[in-house]
């Protein structure tokens, strides 16, 4: 069972993708903001991230280039999903594996997941 950490500082937000998660078999982590993400990672890493761009504490995008700096975490694929900061996501391809803006389809964030989750396993 693959582990996914889930970030959004909107509780009902990371809660909804969390069940969606579950619902698909994942086993499934939630943090509400960068800084508690990074901490999470550090002590017990997951096979995937699915984090929210703007979140107090600590970015989105600040989680990515923290995951991205450390040698023992920088493979770690990373999914961005955000209201309103994809564009500037989309322009640091090396930090994240994919952007999505909110509102997303939930089949295609499943999608773009098991595709991740399947090219680590090979």
């Amino acid at each position: 069972m693959a582990h996914i950490l889930v970030v959004d500082d909107e509780f009902l937000l990371a809660m909804m993708l969390a069940d969606i998660l579950q619902d698909e078999g994942y086993e499934v982590e939630t943090a509400s903001n960068g800084r508690a993400a990074l901490d999470a990672v550090q002590s017990r890493r997951p096979d995937l991230v699915i984090t929210d761009f703007m979140m107090p504490a600590m970015t989105g995008l600040e989680f990515a280039e923290a995951v991205r700096a450390d040698d023992a975490l920088s493979d770690l694929p990373i999914i961005l999903v955000s209201g309103a900061q994809g564009a500037i996501a989309r322009e640091r391809p090396e930090l994240f594996q994919a952007v999505f803006d909110k509102p997303y389809r939930n089949q295609t964030i499943l999608d773009e997941i098991a595709k991740y989750l399947e090219a680590r396993r090979t």
